[in-house]
This record gives structure tokens, C-alpha cells and sequence, in this order.
């Protein structure tokens, strides 16, 4: 009986996020499959990484008024919007494809002008589940996600590839169009978005002022603005190791062998997965500050443990129980946001925490790779009296530079958890 209450209470949001997620999976074909052709194209790696960038820098440029336009604006017509436009850019691909006049720089811009729309879709889809979702519910609804996010991201690899083998680039993309029709008509016809108390009274205010609501929300709520410069921080330091330089670390350290890193990044993908369904199931949490900060100290210790190790077993077994622990760290990070921001402000703080949360990130990529290359390998690979004591814990040859960043990264990211469940216990006292 009480499942069957549950269902009941869900059943908007299952029907959407069972949609949404099979998007998703045409989308992440589509990509994986954009990567393959860039790749075959042009043979270099910065291309492919180019394309990343372009799908990411844009979103943050225009969060602020995203944030702002999808807490004044019907969250369903947002929704409905970027993802049409997502298709004409899908479509776009696939007509230049098919009269052989398909270019890299065509695929920059469209990623470019899709990151525009995808800054509207995110705070819009956030604010959409907080008004279909009862409170009760929230840790639950953020479980279900994180799975179909690690679903997806096992699944499209391998179906990318097998489509592309099949039919070629046509397939993956007539595949991804036939998955966006059925969730766009889905959310057209049979999801109905209740609208957020307070919203005429914000389409009153100058917009401007509504762009900078978020940040002065989060300023006069310290203990949000506490943990979401935390997560900054927390970013930054994940990016200069595991979660940036997994792939280069695993090639380094095994000489390029791509079924060790494929085994890699396939435990991330099952952690996501363990994670996200413990999530699902696990009883309310009365501290959930505690908690993010015990699981955020928990993924740091995958670095140490990567790092010590020579072992691709030990790296599979770190890189699943990390990635579980950043599951429920962001499960319980989301549902914190859900329950303490008015659903008629939940637009523009999530936008605003977004943009704070996610601005040291490539910074940290951008480190990452340069300390990596130009200082932590070259010391593992110089005959001085530092290598030597380091070489009986982190090993010698290719990788092990990485090694030691890994670790050092991983002890300075426990530090910082420690330092803020010890800021957090004082604040409460």
C-alpha cells in the first residue's frame, strides 16, 4: 500500500524523468558519436576537448538570466523551447552530414548554441521537479536521476558504438531525434507543471533585480553560501585529480591500455549507479550538512587509495566506491537546495549556486593538466633525493607524477571536508 501511495505521488515526475532519460540516451550517443567522427577528422585530442569546452562555457555566461527568466516564465514552455532547439541543432548535424558538408567548426557552433539553451533547460527542469515532487520525496526523485545519469553514461558508449557500426553517423543521429520526439510529446501532452506561488509579483520587479535575487539569497543565508563555497573548492581540487585526470593517469600507468580504461571508467559509472539507488532507498537524514561532508571526505580518499596503488583492481575498486560516495553527496547537496529555497526563487539560486559551484572548474582542469605535465611527472621521472623516497610508494616510469598529484590532492580534499564539518559544528554552538 504504501509503494502504490508512492507511485501515486510520483507518477507526473516518473513519466517525465523516464522521458527525459531516454533523451538523454540519444543525446549522449550523439555525442560520444560526434567525438568518434572529430576524432577520425582531425586526430588530436584538443579538438575533442574543444567541443567540451563549447558545450560548457556558454551555459555558465547566461545562468544568471536563465535563472531569473525560469522563475518568471511557465517552466513547461522553457522546457518545450530548449528542447526543440536542441533538435533543430541534432538536425542541423544530420543535414549537413547527409550532403557530405559536415565540418568540425559547424559542430563548435551548434555546441555553442546549444550550451545557450541548456543554460535555460537546467534551472527550468530543477524548479520543474521541486513543483511536481511533494517535499518528502525530494531524496528520492535525486536518487532516481543520479541513476539514469549513470545509466546513460554506461549505456551510450556501448549502443553509440554498435549504431555506429551498423548505420554510421545517420543512425546514432535519426536515433537521438526519434527519442527527443517522444519526450517532447510526452511533456506536451500528459505533464501538466503547477505553477510557483509569487511568480506575478516577481514579472513585476525590474529584471535586473530579479538576475541578482539569487546571489543576495545566498548571502543573507549563510549556511547555504558556506557549503556552496565549499563545493567550489571541493570542484576545484577534484578537477587537478581523480575527476579530471583519471583517463591520462590509467594510459600513463598501463602504457595505453584502453580495456584497463574502459574497466575504469565503467566502476564510475556503477558507483554513480550504487550510489544513486542507496539514495533511493536509504531512510531521511536528519544532518544532511554531516553527511556531505563525510561522503565529499569519503570520494577524496579514492585519490589516495588510486594513487598508492599500481593495481587496476584497486583503481576499479576506488573509482566505484568513490563515485557511489559523490552520488550521494550531490543527492543530498541537491535535496538541502529543494528544502531550504522558496520554490518561487529556486530558478535563480540554483542558478546562482551553479555558477559559483562550477566556476573554479576550469581553472582546475587547466591546472591539473599543467602540474601534471610540467612538474609532478618530470619529478617522478628526474633522478633527485625527492624521487627516490617517493618512488617505494608511488612507483617510477609514466603515471607515477600523476600518482603523487593524486594523493596530494586527495589528502589537501580530507582536509578541507574536516576543516568544514569542524567551521559547521562551531557555527552550531
Amino acid at each position: 500500500m504504501k509503494k502504490l501511495n508512492i507511485l501515486k505521488e510520483l507518477k507526473s515526475f516518473l513519466l517525465l524523468w523516464s522521458s527525459q532519460a531516454v533523451s538523454a540516451l540519444g543525446t549522449a550517443m550523439t555525442e560520444y558519436a560526434l567525438i568518434v567522427w572529430i576524432y577520425r577528422q582531425e586526430g588530436t585530442a584538443s579538438s575533442t576537448t574543444l567541443l567540451t569546452l563549447c558545450s560548457f562555457a556558454p551555459t555558465i555566461l547566461f545562468r544568471f538570466a536563465a535563472g531569473a527568466m525560469a522563475d518568471r516564465w511557465d517552466k513547461k514552455r522553457i522546457m518545450l523551447a530548449a528542447d526543440l532547439f536542441a533538435a533543430s541543432g541534432t538536425f542541423s548535424v544530420y543535414l549537413l552530414y547527409s550532403f557530405s558538408v559536415l565540418r568540425v567548426w559547424h559542430l563548435y557552433l551548434i555546441n555553442i548554441l546549444l550550451s545557450c539553451m541548456n543554460a535555460f533547460q537546467e534551472p527550468a527542469a530543477f524548479v520543474a521537479t521541486s513543483l511536481l515532487v511533494p517535499k518528502k520525496q525530494y531524496a528520492r526523485v535525486s536518487g532516481l536521476q543520479g541513476f539514469s545519469g549513470a545509466a546513460v553514461s554506461i549505456l551510450a558508449p556501448a549502443m553509440g558504438a554498435a549504431l555506429l557500426s551498423f548505420g554510421g553517423l545517420k543512425i546514432v543521429l535519426i536515433c537521438d531525434l526519434c527519442s527527443f520526439f517522444a519526450a517532447f510529446i510526452v511533456l506536451l501532452l500528459f505533464i501538466r507543471i503547477p505553477k510557483a506561488e509569487g511568480t506575478e509579483k516577481e514579472q513585476k520587479e525590474p529584471f535586473r533585480k530579479t538576475c541578482a535575487e539569487g546571489f543576495r539569497f545566498l548571502r543573507s543565508h549563510t549556511v547555504l553560501l558556506r557549503l556552496i563555497l565549499f563545493m567550489t573548492c571541493v570542484n576545484f581540487l577534484a578537477k587537478m585529480s581523480n575527476d579530471g585526470l583519471l583517463s591520462p593517469f590509467v594510459l600513463a600507468r598501463t602504457g595505453g591500455n584502453q580495456q584497463v580504461l574502459g574497466a575504469v571508467q565503467s566502476s564510475v559509472a556503477l558507483g554513480v549507479m550504487a550510489g544513486s539507488l542507496l539514495v533511493t532507498w536509504m531512510k531521511p537524514v536528519k544532518n544532511r550538512l554531516k553527511l556531505i561532508g563525510i561522503s565529499t571526505a569519503l570520494v577524496f580518499s579514492g585519490n589516495i587509495f588510486q594513487g598508492l596503488s599500481q593495481h587496476p583492481v584497486v583503481w576499479c575498486a576506488a573509482a566505484f566506491g568513490s563515485y557511489a560516495m559523490a552520488a550521494v553527496m550531490n543527492a543530498h547537496l541537491t535535496v538541502l537546495m529543494r528544502e531550504q529555497i522558496p520554490l518561487e526563487l529556486q530558478g535563480r539560486v540554483f542558478s546562482a549556486e551553479s555558477t559559483l559551484k562550477n566556476c573554479a572548474i576550469p581553472l582546475g582542469l587547466f591546472l591539473g593538466g599543467l602540474l601534471a605535465d610540467h612538474a609532478f611527472e618530470p619529478l617522478m621521472m628526474s633522478d633527485s633525493p625527492l624521487q627516490k623516497w617517493l618512488i617505494p610508494f608511488f612507483g617510477a616510469g609514466m603515471g607515477a607524477g600523476i600518482a603523487v598529484q593524486f594523493f596530494l590532492m586527495g589528502a589537501l580534499g580530507i582536509a578541507l571536508c574536516l576543516a568544514y564539518l569542524k567551521m559547521e559544528d562551531a557555527f552550531r554552538t
